[in-house]
């Protein structure tokens, strides 16, 4: 009689070992996993130049061509690099157009060039990176210490930076007449541009600094929960106003780059950068709402981006049908960050019950 009673029990405890729910495999986590996300927009690029291949034929498949596509690319990305940094750490900066033209007007000035040409053409080069740093400063004060809004803050330095430069060259092009810049950057190695080479440099360095140092590690704290990183011993107001200042310092050597791309400094560069960098930053995988960033993501999504301009020139589609086509990858890139983050947190959840 007693062997009968206690048979329930034992029955009950496997029939509860039973009905746990497994653990989801690792498989259904390679879409959320750096690798899962950095394969899908390889795959995205290989099939955007089959597409090239086909609708342009050997005009998109030649040497000269790909150049082409890392020219353009260079300079963006370089600022694309930057904003990453802003993006991970949960903030914006809609400025990063208006700093490249105003880095890049303040570095031609006649002033300037006279100066570059009586001693060295680094003297451009270093006021070009002291005004985009210095902007990045003024927008890192205003988030950090005034308390404004990243949105608002770097919205009102698009409009004071882009005016600024509208005064200083009189809203006119100013010529680069420095031989030894033009020369030097418009120069190539081995085979690849210059400016090609500085993109890499910069990205490579990126990626050590986001991934590899202590600063990556607070940028990632901070984009997390700023609250947690500040009473973790971080100085989340200090660290913020570095990043903005490392944006900054990106769009001084875009600025340098685009000035040795068009031998020119002008109010007008940079029209739409902030767009461009945001789209391929997102695109590359990095949340919009801070806690996460890919310099590698990034990367593919600026050549992305531009491989898809190069193939709608080709076939002499409008601008306004690459505005369209550009909107619409960025709407699906940040509906698939929703979903992802979603699955994310419902795995995290079933992880901590079982």
């Amino acid at each position: 009689m007693s062997e009968d009673i206690a048979r329930p029990p034992e029955q009950t405890a496997s029939t509860q070992a039973t009905v746990t729910p497994p653990a989801a495999p690792r498989s259904g986590n390679l879409l959320r996993s750096g690798l899962g996300r950095n394969v899908g927009l390889v795959v995205a690029l290989v099939l955007l130049c089959l597409v090239g291949v086909v609708t342009a034929g050997d005009t998109f498949a030649t040497g000269a061509n790909v150049l082409t596509i890392l020219r353009l690319a260079a300079v963006i990305g370089v600022v694309s690099i930057g904003m990453t940094f802003v993006i991970t750490s949960g903030g914006i900066d809609l400025s990063v157009g208006a700093m490249v033209a105003l880095a890049s007007v303040w570095a031609t000035t006649l002033a300037t060039q006279q100066l570059a040409e009586d001693y060295h053409w680094i003297l451009m080069v270093t006021t070009a990176l002291l005004v985009g740093a210095a902007a990045g400063l003024v927008n890192g004060l205003l988030v950090a210490y005034g308390k404004i809004v990243p949105f608002i803050a770097t919205l009102a330095m698009l409009a004071a930076a882009r005016g600024l430069a509208e005064i200083i060259s009189d809203r006119k092009t100013q010529i680069v007449s420095v031989n030894g810049f033009v020369d030097f950057f418009g120069g190539s190695l081995i085979g690849l541009p210059v400016l090609v080479w500085i993109f890499l440099l910069v990205a490579a360095a990126g990626w050590v600094v986001l991934n590899r140092t202590t600063f990556g590690r607070r940028t990632f704290a901070v984009g997390g929960n700023a609250e947690a990183a500040r009473l973790a011993g971080i100085k989340v107001q200090r660290h913020t106003v570095a990043l903005y200042v490392l944006a900054g310092l990106c769009c001084g050597i875009a600025a340098v780059m685009l000035m040795a791309r068009t031998t020119t400094g002008s109010s007008t560069h940079g029209q739409l950068y902030e767009l461009d960098a945001i789209a391929a930053v997102v695109i590359g995988g990095t949340l919009l709402s801070g806690g996460r960033g890919t310099i590698g993501g990034t990367v593919f999504g600026v050549l992305i981006f531009t491989t898809l301009n190069n193939v709608f020139t080709l076939n002499n589609l409008s601008i306004s049908a690459q505005s369209v086509a550009k909107g619409l990858i960025i709407v699906i890139a940040v509906l698939l960050q929703q979903r992802l983050a979603g699955g994310d947190r419902i795995f995290a959840a079933r992880t901590t019950r079982q």
